[in-house]
């Protein structure tokens, strides 16, 4: 029972205390005067009448009523009732009026003007109950009884009031009457654990809509600041009192203010979560607030700050609570689309609906919290229940770790008072105990079907309605309302009276001592036993859902620990990498402890090392993956596991399994330790009660079930027994028990300081880690070192000096363990009630168990150390080229499998990756070099490299390795080669050791200037490194032009030798080459006199110095071949010659980028020049760059016009020109310079008009070309508008083939078309009577060709696998649009072929001239002319229009600091891939294989060679590369130019030559363009991973010497197959497999061996075939297919459509001839075959040296020994005689040093030399030491040896 009002207030306004118009209340009256003691008078009261201030008011106001709440000093919450009406009284501002505040009170004045004024009084009642109807009628009550001035005296209203008691609850109904004729009923709810709510909840709803008050919902459970507005006050208590009800069973327990007076409002910045009320006309001041959600009641809005995030219930059971509560509240929302809606849907009544709302949110919690029963720890159960909920364990059952909303509930404060209130066994139970318990099946059922929700909702609703209604309504209430005119007629009223104190305290006295005298009312308390509902196991195992093939995987892990525990550790070898990758699921981990703990005898499992090792590396797989919160009991389960496992090391030292498994976030946790702890104390409390009562239940332990089956009584039904009996035991017992429970508590605190000192001591205690990763100085924080330390080798020692911590004493890590232990003991004890003497005496131990432990520590640490180290692979060294040198020695890493899918063994076969090994960093290259990880493939070598310069990009990743499990950092590195590297570092590479290889990758791939290149740096003179510091910047032209003269004289050297022939720069070995070069004769004499050079008259010597290098150029000889020009005198030259050489840039001061030598026409002079290369970008002027010997149409290139220019080019000629101003007069000259090329076409000069150009061109027209694609001659057409957007490639109006003539007849052609870029020609008019026309085409910016590239390379090397459909290889390519950029820059091409070839001349005339003008001028001049197709036309053709040119290859390339930012953009390999799909078309064409355009794609990133480093001639000259001397040679091994290596190369090996080539004279290819016809270049894909890249061709040679090198032991065992596993990822199939062609000359060249002849040069012997194969053809009368198959050329239609094979990849140009079974017979590989490389040249050595002269000789050997044949060699370079055991042989066998020979003479045969050879076959050497005797095959053969070295010994 209770009292129904604790108190009665009367609060008025404060005359005395008015702050500058702002009123004070105060309290008039209060009854009792004095405190009750079981409930403090609160403070405040007065503000809480007046939450808007106290102010006076001019009129009157309605009276008002409402309920605040107020929260007392033991947080217990108050109703305060408060009924407002206003009183009359005069003006106190009118009264204070003074002269001197004359102007104050004007403008108080002009607030309130009236006389009289109204002040509000309140009437309050403070109640701990919350009957807001009943509240409202007394509080009436009183103000009736004082306006209508009734009888009855008010003090006995009052008195009634405070002494009217009523129970809490039990369903009763009590009427009262305050004795002034009134009556009321009040009815207490049945059960006072559930709220009362009336139809609260349901108004909210109607306010905010479901969505609005599930979010405050969620917000209030997760504990974030909740604030409503509105302007009323009641309806603020209401919404809050709705809130907090739909929270049940949970509690709110922070600060809750329904209403908060304005002066209170700083409260809102408490930090502390809230639920508060304000009133509307506050808005203002909430609206900085910035972590508060605000709910307007009103207007019916929620808003969230950007800032808060509320996490919202788990999904499904959002979806389905929404679903559930929109039935309720919107029951047509159903219905409203059915044709026949029932009559009436419409919504319960308020109050229905409310209780159906809280039913909803009833069971959205038992389905919440359903089974949390079962997470619940009962620490003691005497004297009073202690228990602890195990939050991880909760979670982990119900799969919702992830869930944020849940886990904040958990944490929670309401949550944590849900436990302490729910948690104890025995209590009264309530409606939620009962649905959590009992109702988990049907809600199961129910959960997907909204209409049995309903169903059950409504049920619900009932008993929570019957819980406030018990009994139908009775309408007794009558309560008197103050009648109309007493409220009208107010003026006249009487104040308030102030009431006898005396006579209310009587009547609350004489109540007091009638209570005390009646009897005491004694409520049984219904307690009873808490059920617990179905364990969670059972109930949840639909959200685990456990993976498919788990049964599988489970058992893989158990047969694996068989094996090892068998000792078969080789099959558990092979299991591992699959047991730890199935240990990612929860099944396998809890199937790892169980099968562990079977191998456990007696708490100890000794095991030897390797059997120690793998179990060690299967635990910390398995706590790698457990969250530092242990949800599924992971860890749990593994701790006494690991205190078992041991293994034993020397004089008799124990280690433990733990000391290996520290390094997991879990053991620094402080829950998972307080969980474990509480489990098992639990464990052993309940062992206590059960051994105790073992007498009694006979089913021991068990207990029935309700359905009949017998399971273990839990630990909770245990105590809730216990708890029933506890009142009925005697003292004795009672104590006894409690100290039972106390001392389990105690023992089980002295396991665990024991167990936790195991598991945070580090093995080698002088290093904490966790210390280091600060994991115990702060419980939350994570350790995130993942290093095993079980093993002490492979750690190098040098890296732990890194550490900080080496002159640490142990001590800091005692004490930080310690500190740990000692928070853990506290905590725990203090929740479980340990006593404090046992809690001193813990505290005194535990730095004792620690001390004790770190002993034991140190002694197997000091073993451990003995340990042999576990066997990594031994790192592999690379072999690097001559000159490369490594930057970063080894770094262990390991190379994880990308995108690709050849090595990952996806395509069948074992994994070659990931592999473990080293990576290296070279001056050169990125190599990584290792074996795979697959046990089956462990004796592979797997390399995979790149050059440095080709990096692209660089990203750090995280990595696990399948099979440490431990995270670690990596690197992802992509070169622009196609080729990805994503590394792993090994645990024992310091993260800093990481950062220095990727500060000096960076420094190599960006170097200061490109001196830094490879390329120069490889075996470089420091001397221009020096001066290119010294040299100035700003050089006036007069300097520049001295630097040029200079380093042209440094290069050429001080001889001054006129030269008749031509001969490349560093080819001395070129045996044939001057035959081809008869017709190239260039004469500079310098004997003419200087006045009639053509190179104007100012020329120096010197400077023709360099003038003659410039004419030695390539472009010359080029131009000489094409009847453009020569450099001879003017005298001889023709004047009818229409063009000429122009040195007007031989300074390159007209433009940069041009090359020194320029062809113009012979009539424009060079001042002309001068003023129009103005009008072009970069002064790149039109230039003729090649002709066209048939029609004699020419090729120019230039850049695009500068935009002013381009108006001025386009404007009529015949214009008025009033005054000509320079433009004009520029424009002019332009148009001269073009009518000078129209004119010097023969069709042009031949023609009086343009009419005959029809009878010029079919004449001409020949159908002989190849066809391609652009060929609709319809395109051609002269006038048509729609040309461009035709070019760029929008459609094809003809399928391809021949033109139809009529129409080119029809048309007029134009005598040069200018091919120009759209976007610049905008605006310029067409003129009909210019003899040129502008060919506007679309062209791909340099801009989309890098984005697309940057595609392409994703798409060829993927980083990663996807199984994204959107993700496949074929769908990247096409989005790359690599394919779509080729067709357009071919289509142009074909375009520009066409026009030459029907006589047209063509300007390429786009963007700066140097990418993609450059691309079109170069493919042009490859498909018209053949003689661009063989080496040298191609070697020429790439040094003319790219390099001469000035393509910017370091820019382009990224290839220095500066052009960093550029970033890569591959304009060259796009060209070369262009050349590739001409190649793939016309394959008999090309002298050279596909595998030499894959070799120049990858040499121009590489900078390997000087080649393509700088961006135009005049870099070059500066730089003095451009002609480099050819004495200066250093060291023969280091190429600078790519051609030199290619031609030398090209001797000793096929390698680039194609077996096919067969040209057709004067052939003009015309491919197909469209993408169809396009195919990807497999350059972009292949790879080696045997050898790395093939194309640093030296390599390969070495690597098949380190193998050879090893002896082949005698063969014991039968025939030795001959068989090998080929993997196209893996080996290079040209060597394994070799084709027909090759395998012929390998056979030729052994046997010439064999005969002792000397091999011919591989060109020689193949030639030789040619010829033979064609006179054999011409016997024939009819040829047979298969012998002229290689050679006719007449054949090539038939050809084409026989059985040829093309087969090239790295290892060699090759074909497959599938004939009648030839190659099959020839085509089985031979073990032990020499390599490729050496096959066929006369250069056997290891490096490419110079052999002056070589051959057999038989040498005489020491005393008695026989005369031997040896292969000797003659090297004047090194000035050395080398010999041999054999031709092929690679090892020199001996060196005779040529500066030690005195003399060579005539010998005389002697004992034992070979027979029949004539005497004079005899000479002899005489050195210093001794006399060696040789003999030749003949005379004449010594002879030549003798004049041989002899010359060697005279040149020296």
């Amino acid at each position: 029972m209770t009292r129904l009002a604790d108190y009665y207030v009367v609060v008025g306004y404060d005359l005395d205390k008015r702050v500058e118009g702002e009123g004070q209340g105060r309290i008039l009256q209060r009854f009792p005067e004095k405190d009750w003691e079981d409930s403090p008078f609160p403070q405040g009261i007065e503000l809480f009448c007046q939450p808007s201030g106290w102010q006076l008011v001019p009129e009157r106001q309605p009276t008002s009523f409402f309920v605040a709440v107020l929260t007392d000093i033991n947080s217990e919450r108050h109703s305060c009732a408060c009924f407002t009406f206003w009183e009359g009284l005069d003006n106190p501002q009118l009264q204070k009026v003074e002269a001197s505040e004359a102007d104050e009170a004007d403008d108080e004045l002009a607030i309130v003007q009236s006389a009289q004024v109204f002040a509000p009084k309140s009437l309050v009642l403070v109640s701990r109950l919350d009957y807001t109807e009943v509240f409202r009628n007394c509080l009436g009550l009183i103000y009736t009884v004082h306006v209508d001035g009734l009888t009855v005296p008010l003090e006995t209203v009052v008195g009634n009031l405070l002494t009217c008691i009523i129970p809490i609850a039990g369903g009763s109904q009590r009427t009262i009457t305050l004795g002034a004729g009134d009556r009321q009923v009040i009815q207490t709810p049945i059960d006072d654990a559930l709220p009362v709510s009336g139809s609260t909840v349901a108004q909210l709803f109607r306010q905010l809509g479901i969505i609005n008050v599930l979010y405050l919902f969620c917000a209030a459970l997760t504990e974030h600041k909740i604030l409503f507005l509105s302007s009323s006050y009641q309806r603020l208590t209401d919404a809050c009192r709705g809130l907090l009800a739909i929270m049940f069973p949970l509690k709110y327990s922070f600060t809750y203010v329904p209403i908060l007076p304005g002066k209170l409002l700083e409260v809102l910045s408490t930090p502390t979560p809230f639920i508060i009320g304000v009133n509307s006309f506050f808005r203002s001041e909430t609206q900085e607030l910035l972590d508060v959600i605000i709910a307007d009641l009103d207007g019916g809005t929620v808003t969230i700050p950007e800032c808060v995030h509320i996490s919202l219930l788990p999904e499904p059971l959002l979806q389905q609570t929404q679903t559930v509560l929109s039935m309720v509240l919107d029951p047509e929302l159903e219905l409203a689309d059915h044709a026949f809606p029932p009559l009436s849907t419409q919504p319960s009544a308020l109050k229905i609906q409310d209780k159906e709302i809280r039913g909803i949110f009833l069971w959205l919690f038992a389905r919440l919290f359903q089974g949390y029963r079962w997470c619940l720890h009962i620490i003691r159960i005497h004297p009073e229940p202690v228990i602890r909920f195990h939050k991880a364990a909760f979670l982990g059952q119900r799969s919702l770790t992830e869930d944020d909303f849940l886990m904040k509930v958990l944490d929670g404060m309401a949550f944590a008072g849900f436990v302490s209130e729910r948690g104890p066994p025995y209590r009264a139970t309530d409606l939620f105990d009962d649905l959590v318990a009992n109702h988990v099946e049907r809600i199961r059922q129910e959960e997907t079907c909204p209409h049995k929700v309903m169903n059950h909702v409504k049920e619900l609703a009932e008993q929570l309605f019957k819980n406030e209604n018990p009994y139908p309504a009775v309408a007794m209430h009558k309560v008197q309302r103050p009648s109309e005119n007493s409220q009208n007629n107010a003026q006249s009223q009487t104040p308030f009276p102030v009431l006898d104190e005396v006579a209310v305290q009587l009547f609350i006295d004489h109540a007091a001592s009638k209570l005390k005298t009646a009897p005491p009312v004694v409520k049984a308390e219904l307690k009873s036993m808490v059920p617990s509902g179905p364990p969670l196991g059972d109930t949840v195992d639909r959200n685990g859902n456990v993976m498919a093939n788990s049964a599988r995987r489970l058992e893989v892990v158990r047969n694996c620990i068989t094996y090892i525990f068998d000792n078969k550790m080789l099959e558990a070898k092979k299991l591992m990498p699959a047991v730890l990758r199935a240990l990612k699921g929860r099944a396998a981990r809890v199937c790892l402890t169980q099968e562990l703990n079977q191998h456990v005898l007696q708490n100890r499992a000794v095991l030897d090392d390797q059997q120690f090792d793998y179990i060690v590396r299967m635990m910390n797989c398995t706590l790698q993956d457990c969250s530092h919160i242990d949800e599924h009991g992971i860890a749990a389960a593994l701790l006494p596991l690991v205190t078992a496992f041991c293994r034993k090391m020397g004089a008799g030292i124990t280690q433990f399994a733990y000391s290996c498994v520290q390094e997991h976030i879990v053991w620094t946790t402080m829950q998972f330790w307080e969980a474990m702890f509480y489990s098992d104390v639990q464990n052993h409390i309940r062992a206590l009660y059960l051994e105790g009562e073992e007498g009694e239940l006979q089913n021991n332990s068990e207990q029935l079930d309700a359905s009949g089956t017998r399971r273990e009584i839990s630990a909770l039904d245990l105590a809730s027994e216990q708890s029933r009996l506890w009142p009925t035991l005697v003292k004795e017992m009672q104590t006894e028990r409690v100290q039972k429970e106390e001392s389990t508590v105690f023992s089980q605190a002295i396991h665990y300081a024991n167990r936790m000192s195991y598991l945070l001591l580090p093995l080698d205690t002088s290093k904490n880690r966790l210390l280091r990763s600060s994991g115990l100085g702060d419980v939350e924080s994570v350790s995130n070192s993942y290093v095993t330390n079980s093993i002490a080798g492979s750690m190098a020692e040098s890296y732990d000096t890194e550490s900080g911590f080496e002159d640490a004493e142990s001590s800091d890590v005692a004490n930080s363990v310690v500190r740990f232990i000692n928070r853990f003991v506290d905590k725990v004890c203090n929740e479980s009630g340990v006593t404090n003497e046992h809690l001193k005496a813990l505290h005194t131990m535990i730095p004792d168990i620690v001390q004790m432990h770190i002993e034991t520590l140190d002694a197997v640490h000091r073993e451990s150390k003995r340990l042999p180290p576990i066997q990594k692979p031994k790192l592999l060294r690379p072999t690097l080229l001559p000159g490369e040198e490594l930057v970063m020695d080894g770094m262990r890493v390991h190379l994880i499998p990308d995108g690709r899918e050849e090595a990952t063994g996806l395509m069948g076969g074992p994994p070659l990756l990931p592999a473990e090994g080293a990576i290296f960093l070279t001056t050169y290259r990125l190599i990584f070099k290792g074996t795979p990880n697959d046990p089956l493939v462990g004796e592979q070598v797997v390399t995979r490299s790149f050059p440095i310069a080709s990096l692209t990009k660089e990203k750090r990743i995280n990595v696990t390795l399948p099979m440490d499990q431990f995270v670690q950092e990596g690197l992802q590195l992509r070169s622009c080669t196609f080729q990805l590297m994503k590394i792993a570092f090994d645990e024992e590479v310091a993260s800093d050791l990481a950062e220095v290889f990727r500060k000096h990758m960076h420094k190599l791939r960006y170097p200061q200037h490109v001196q830094g290149t490879f390329a120069f740096t490889v075996g470089q003179c420091g001397k221009m490194v020096v001066e290119h510091k010294t040299k100035d910047k700003n050089q006036s032209l007069k300097t520049l032009s001295k630097n040029l003269v200079k380093s042209a004289k440094r290069t050429i050297g001080r001889q001054y030798v006129t030269r008749k022939k031509y001969s490349p720069p560093t080819w001395e070995n070129r045996t044939n080459f001057q035959s081809e070069l008869d017709e190239d004769e260039i004469s500079v004499s310098e004997e003419v006199d200087q006045s009639s050079l053509t190179l104007s008259s100012t020329i120096r010597s010197s400077d023709r110095q360099t003038m003659s290098n410039v004419v030695e150029r390539a472009c010359c000889r080029d131009y000489q071949r094409l009847g453009l020009g020569t450099l001879s005198n003017s005298l001889t030259r023709s004047k009818n010659e229409p063009f000429r050489i122009s040195t007007v840039n031989r300074m390159y001061t007209v433009c940069r980028s041009y090359p020194g030598l320029l062809i113009v026409p012979q009539s424009i002079p060079d001042t002309t020049i001068q003023r129009i290369c103005r009008c072009y970008r970069q002064n790149r002027f039109p230039v003729v760059c090649w002709r066209n010997s048939r029609t004699k149409a020419v090729l120019l290139r230039s850049a695009g016009l500068h935009a002013k220019g381009v108006v001025g080019f386009f404007k009529s000629p015949n214009a008025p020109a009033s005054v000509p101003n320079q433009a004009d007069s520029t424009s002019l000259e332009q148009e001269k310079y073009l009518q000078a090329i129209i004119s010097s076409m023969p069709s042009y000069s031949e023609s009086s008009g343009r009419n005959t150009l029809s009878g010029f061109t079919s004449t001409h027209m020949s159908t002989s070309g190849k066809w391609g694609s652009i060929r609709g001659s319809g395109r051609l057409s002269a006038y048509n508008p729609d040309i461009g957007t035709r070019l760029a490639g929008k459609e094809s109006p003809q399928s391809n083939g021949g033109p139809s003539e009529a129409l080119f007849l029809r048309q007029q052609k134009a005598y040069l078309y200018i091919i120009g870029d759209k976007a610049q020609l905008k605006g310029g008019k067409q003129d009909s009577f210019q003899q040129w026309e502008v060919v506007p085409i679309e062209v791909c910016d340099v801009r989309q060709v890098k984005n697309s590239f940057k595609k392409l390379m994703k798409a060829c090397v993927p980083s990663s696998s996807t199984s994204d459909p959107n993700m496949s290889f074929l769908r990247c390519l096409e989005e790359s649009e690599w394919i779509a950029l080729l067709h357009r820059v071919l289509q142009v091409s074909v375009l520009v072929v066409e026009l030459l070839d029907t006589g047209s001349s063509v300007m390429v005339s786009l963007e700066d001239g140097w990418d993609v003008s450059t691309q079109v001028v170069s493919l042009v001049q490859l498909l018209s002319d053949p003689y661009y197709r063989t080496f040298d036309g191609f070697r020429l053709l790439v040094e003319k229009e790219w390099l001469s040119f000035g393509h910017r290859f370091s820019h382009r390339g990224a290839q220095t600091l500066g052009s960093q930012n550029s970033g890569f953009t591959p304009v060259f390999l796009q060209f070369l891939d262009c050349v590739h799909q001409i190649h793939l078309q016309f394959p008999m064409e090309f002298e050279f294989s596909q595998y030499y355009l894959k070799f120049l794609a990858y040499h121009y990133v590489s900078n390997r060679f000087r080649t393509f480093l700088l961006d135009s001639d005049y870099e070059r000259i500066e730089l003095g590369v451009l002609y480099e001397e050819k004495g200066e040679k250093k060291s023969p091994q280091v190429c600078k130019s790519v051609w030199d290596y290619i031609d030398r190369l090209n001797k000793k090996t096929p390698i680039f030559y194609n077996y096919m080539f067969s040209p057709e004279d004067d052939e003009v290819l015309r491919p197909y363009t469209f993408n169809s016809n396009l195919k990807v270049w497999d350059f972009y894909m292949e790879e080696t991973l045997s050898e790395g890249p093939s194309y640093d061709w030296e390599l390969r040679g070495r690597q098949e010497r380190v193998a050879e090198e090893t002896p082949e032991k005698p063969d014991s065992g039968g025939p030795k197959s001959q068989r090998h596993i080929v993997w196209p990822c893996y080996d290079s199939l040209s060597k394994v497999v070799p084709d027909a062609i090759t395998k012929l000359l390998q056979d030729l060249q052994s046997l010439e061996a064999e005969l002792g002849q000397t091999a011919e040069k591989w060109k020689d012997t193949w030639d030789k075939i040619k010829t033979t194969q064609r006179s054999d053809a011409k016997l024939e009368s009819k040829p047979s297919f298969s012998s002229s198959l290689l050679m006719s050329s007449n054949l090539s239609h038939q050809r084409r459509s026989q059985g040829v094979y093309l087969q090239e990849s790295g290892g060699g140009s090759s074909i497959n001839l599938a004939l009648d079974g030839e190659a099959s017979a020839t085509s089985t590989p031979v073990a032990g075959r020499p390599s490729t490389s050496t096959l066929y040249s006369q250069f056997q050595s290891t490096e490419s040296e110079n052999r002056s002269f070589e051959g057999i000789l038989f040498k005489r050997g020491a005393l008695l020994k026989p005369w031997k044949p040896r292969w000797f060699v003659l090297d004047k370079t090194k000035h050395q005689l080398r010999y041999y055991e054999s031709r092929q042989d690679k090892e020199c066998k001996g060196v005779i040093e040529l500066g030690d020979v005195e003399s060579v003479f005539p010998g005389t045969s002697a004992m034992g030399a070979p027979k029949n050879i004539e005497e004079k076959a005899f000479f002899d050497l005489k050195t210093t030491k001794r006399v060696y005797n040789f003999c030749a095959q003949d005379s004449l053969n010594a002879q030549l040896w003798m004049d041989s070295v002899q010359s060697c010994l005279s040149d020296a």
